[in-house]
């Protein structure tokens, strides 16, 4: 299929294709005319890599996903390299996690002490 085929298809443009491309997670053959020709695998690459972009990995976290897919893989996931990096992020969430736990136990110090000033104020509190 040609180039414009697989971004309908995929619900993407040709130009973010091109770009998979230039970061090797998409192949493209050239016909004789010099247009771009993909297989029907390139379409499960690129959901793939639409996918794992929504969860939040970059393009070079994706590529061990789309190696496990073209070793012929129905999964991107269950191949070691895949596994290290689902790891790696997971990792990464759960300290994401932990620091936002942190700011908001001090956003809500914070407001419950400003909740006790106000109502001082307007009660004429004792110190």
């Amino acid at each position: 299929m040609l180039i414009g085929e697989l971004a309908e298809k995929a619900g993407t443009s040709t130009r973010t294709l091109r770009y998979y491309e230039q970061h090797g997670l998409v192949r493209a053959g050239r016909d004789a005319n010099g247009y771009r020709q993909y297989d029907d695998a390139e379409l499960r690459v690129v959901h793939e890599i639409r996918s794992l972009l929504a969860a939040g990995f970059g393009l070079e976290d994706i590529k061990p996903f789309v190696a496990c897919l073209r070793a012929g893989n129905e999964l991107g996931h269950v191949c070691p390299d895949s596994v290290e990096v689902l790891r790696r992020k997971l990792a990464e969430v759960d300290s994401y996690i932990g620091q936002l736990t942190d700011i908001r136990q001090r956003l809500r110090a914070q407001l419950n002490e400003a909740v006790e000033e106000s109502l001082c104020l307007t009660m004429t509190c004792q110190p």
